[in-house]
């Protein structure tokens, strides 16, 4: 990586590589591990995509609704914002692309009316909260307590379950680190050093009471859960390095991805195998018996943040899905 890569380039070059990997994946998704790797014996030969799935339509929600309550970046003003993001998403024509159940059931409440609170799945950390958090990573101008609050929150809304929210915060904090230039091989101690801290602080002003739930008693008990789940998957992916197994499934090292703290950890060593090359990066997370694209999408998000818009070949810029939406979401979020 080098530090020449401006903020913009890696601001872009995040956003296309979430949805290059995304698109890259989605046609291999529930297909059998050894059946992907008959198809294609080398992942070199994994063509690239053009459509994308619900995860890039989401991130793309999720970035929208911040640029348009940039002025506020407060929990009032963004919960209406993404209320309104999340709900238009869900009743679009283009919501055709197999959402997540969990999702698209909260939208439905949301688009009810009411507490937030009411509307989120307080059992649920699927990875659809990790799919769409990439924009949060990438506000790099605000400091890192408000950046975790608005990660956590975007979660919450619709995944209210203590590993799903801060599953979320990791992936936005890992985003950050590469958006800043950090070096690869520091990334992973040092999102050890942020679970820790964020994982032992409660937002309570954007978080209300999400953590009253049934088997929970205090807030320690709440944030020990996600802080746990999530740790255990961290040591799984510093394990996995070590191996530096290249062969396998990444799935096999740190889970297939279908919940938060497994996307966000597979998605992650994905790219930490490859920090050099991020076409071969995506192409590994592309090759998996789990959430395929889910996982492609995060690794891309996350090599684009390092290397930058030129990480991707032209070709695949210019023939991805939404690719003025991504143009002028990055731009918007580079002005901030």
């Amino acid at each position: 990586m080098t530090s020449s890569v401006t903020r913009k380039d890696r601001i872009l070059g995040s956003l296309f590589g979430a949805a290059i990997g995304d698109a890259m994946a989605a046609p291999l998704e529930f297909i059998w591990f050894p059946e992907i790797m008959a198809r294609y014996p080398s992942r070199a030969e994994i063509p690239p995509g053009k459509r994308v799935t619900d995860d890039t339509q989401m991130m793309l929600a999720v970035g929208e609704a911040i640029i348009k309550a940039q002025e506020h970046l407060d929990p009032e003003t963004l919960e209406r914002e993404f209320r309104r993001a999340f709900v238009e998403w869900s009743q679009s024509p283009d919501n055709t692309r197999a959402p997540g159940m969990t999702c698209m059931a909260a939208c439905g409440r949301l688009a009810r009316g009411g507490s937030w609170l009411q509307a989120t799945a307080g059992d649920s950390k699927g990875c659809g909260a990790n799919m769409r958090v990439t924009p949060v990573g990438l506000l790099t101008h605000l400091d890192e307590e408000t950046r975790s609050a608005i990660a956590q929150f975007q979660a919450a809304i619709t995944h209210g379950h203590p590993t799903g929210i801060l599953a979320a915060d990791l992936t936005a904090q890992a985003t950050y680190l590469f958006a800043v230039g950090t070096d690869p091989q520091r990334v992973v101690p040092l999102l050890q050093d942020y679970l820790d801290r964020h994982g032992r602080q409660y937002h309570q002003r954007w978080l209300s009471d999400v953590w009253k739930r049934p088997g929970i008693a205090t807030i320690e008990q709440f944030l020990d859960r996600g802080r746990e789940e999530c740790l255990i998957r961290l040591e799984a992916v510093e394990a996995a390095l070590r191996r530096r197994d290249l062969a396998s499934d990444p799935c096999a090292a740190t889970g297939q991805g279908w919940i938060a703290e497994e996307a966000f950890a597979t998605g992650l060593l994905c790219f930490l195998l490859y920090p050099n090359d991020p076409v071969a990066a995506i192409r590994h997370a592309s090759a998996t018996q789990g959430d395929s694209d889910s996982i492609a999408c995060l690794t891309g998000a996350f090599a684009g943040a390092a290397h930058g818009q030129s990480a991707w070949p032209a070709d695949w810029v210019a023939d991805i899905e939404y690719q003025d939406r991504l143009i002028s979401l990055g731009g918007a979020l580079a002005e901030l």
